[in-house]
């Protein structure tokens, strides 16, 4: 009786230290991600040269090619430009900027996800980016093994396991690339190369290269923009994800 009284005794006290050492986790990360917390940033500066009030149209083409079809920037980007004096024209060749953005993925990220998207810069890989790489967190590293025994430590890592459930220290990314092409000056001709390897297989590649002359100066660079909260859900991300995008972009001009 008196060894399973002791036993019993652990395994009580395994179990409260786990839950003490749980529950301080879970209220730290909901303290300290209790606001949400929204950054833009963006991989490379672009400077348009200035013009006078009849060249300031702009011919605009936003798309989302990531599987959140309601996350729609191009309606406040139109407006966010149009407010400061700029004209959205439907013909490209009559417009003097031409601004192209491609959402290219909305999901959940973790931190280093998100500096390895914006280092990559425009057109860059997005590989690792998806919510596999330690979208959760806050919690780990605090287990009840090694306190009670066997028994203990299971019992410890249950109820770590419902705090972790309970308490999520979540970031929502969203990645988009812009070009800018802005017309040269009168006589102004403008040379541009192109190079992409395409693989044949295994071991084998193919080499295209392209040249054109043309009257526009591209310039590109890429946008990450990130939210972070404790149980965040996307629809409370999304709108200041979106403001942020659309600050970020019509600040180019």
């Amino acid at each position: 009786m008196a060894i399973a009284r002791n036993t019993f005794l652990k395994l009580a006290g395994a179990a409260a230290v786990a839950a003490m050492l749980g529950g301080c986790a879970a209220v730290h990360t909901s303290i300290a991600k209790k606001d949400l917390d929204v950054q833009t940033k963006m991989s490379d500066t672009i400077f348009l040269d200035p013009v006078g009030p009849e060249q300031r149209t702009i011919f605009l083409d936003v798309r989302n090619t990531s599987d959140k079809a309601n996350f729609d920037v191009m309606l406040p980007v139109k407006q966010a430009l149009q407010s400061k004096g700029y004209i959205i024209s439907s013909d490209p060749e009559a417009s003097h900027y031409w601004l192209r953005a491609n959402v290219l993925s909305v999901d959940k990220a973790s931190p280093t996800a998100a500096e390895s998207a914006l280092h990559s810069g425009y057109g860059g890989s997005l590989a690792g980016a998806a919510a596999g790489a330690a979208i959760g967190g806050g919690l780990g590293g605090w287990s009840g093994a090694g306190i009670g025994g066997l028994a203990g430590a299971a019992v410890g890592g249950a109820i770590e396991t419902i705090a972790d459930a309970a308490v999520k220290d979540v970031t929502y990314m969203v990645v988009t690339d812009i070009e800018i092409a802005e017309k040269a000056k009168s006589g102004v001709v403008i040379r541009q190369d192109s190079q992409q390897d395409a693989k044949q297989g295994i071991g084998g590649s193919r080499r295209q290269t392209s040249s054109e002359v043309s009257d526009r100066k591209k310039y590109r660079t890429r946008i990450v923009s990130t939210a972070n909260q404790a149980n965040l859900e996307y629809e409370e991300a999304a709108p200041s994800l979106t403001s942020g995008l659309v600050r970020s972009i019509s600040g180019l001009f």
